[in-house]
């Protein structure tokens, strides 16, 4: 099976990390979701409906859409605080990269553990800078929403491509393919990960400031 691979880059300063993150891993996350599958004998189910919520950012002007899950964002916003976490201990400026990664088991014969097939994965490379005043950030603030607006736009097109996704399973089969330990809604089995580089790169930082400074001559 080929895995797809997806790469999304957004310069964002550090009050901006967890918004940025959540938006795009709930915008990805809600279109690789179900509602919950109720199986009423094998081979034949029903799927439940899944709820969604608009959500306002604080310091980017952007509002996204996201599963109505309290259990699926509590375990995102978790992940991204951690990633954000080692973000900052990097310092002002920062450069990392945070993976989304769809898979699904093949079960393998005793005493061998099951085997993890990665089918998709987005991956967002994200670049913290340090902006000198409140004027600075309150451009950004609006830049940042506006790129924003172009990934969630990528990510769509991308997601309605005619491209592999697993099969439905069987009742006895659907824990291979989706995760089913949350109450309210259904994605395909995920994982995420990030790592963390020491520095940012130079052409990164200074294009965003080149952006910023531009839009103050205006």
């Amino acid at each position: 099976m080929n895995c797809r691979s997806e790469v999304l880059e957004l310069t964002v300063e550090a009050r901006q990390v967890d918004e940025a993150m959540l938006a795009l891993l709930h915008t990805i996350l809600l279109h690789r979701s179900t509602g919950k599958f109720h199986y009423k004998k094998e081979g034949t189910y029903s799927i439940g409906t899944v709820g969604t919520q608009d959500i306002d950012c604080d310091f980017i002007d952007f509002t996204f859409v996201r599963v109505s899950s309290d259990e699926l964002d509590r375990v995102i916003r978790k992940a991204v605080s951690e990633f954000k976490d080692a973000l900052g201990n990097t310092g002002s400026d920062g450069m990392g990269q945070i993976s989304l990664e769809f898979y699904q088991k093949k079960k393998s014969r005793w005493p061998f553990s099951d085997e993890c097939i990665p089918w998709e994965v987005w991956s967002i490379k994200v670049n913290v800078v340090n902006l000198a005043n409140e004027q600075e950030r309150q451009i950004c603030r609006e830049k940042v929403g506006e790129k924003l607006g172009e990934k969630v736009i990528n990510v769509v097109e991308v997601i309605n491509r005619h491209e592999y996704l697993p099969k439905m399973p069987t009742q006895s089969e659907v824990d291979n393919v989706f995760d089913t330990s949350l109450k309210d809604v259904q994605p395909y089995l995920y994982k995420i990960t990030y790592q963390i580089t020491d520095s940012l790169g130079t052409s990164v930082s200074t294009t965003m400031r080149r952006l910023i400074k531009d839009t103050l001559a205006l």
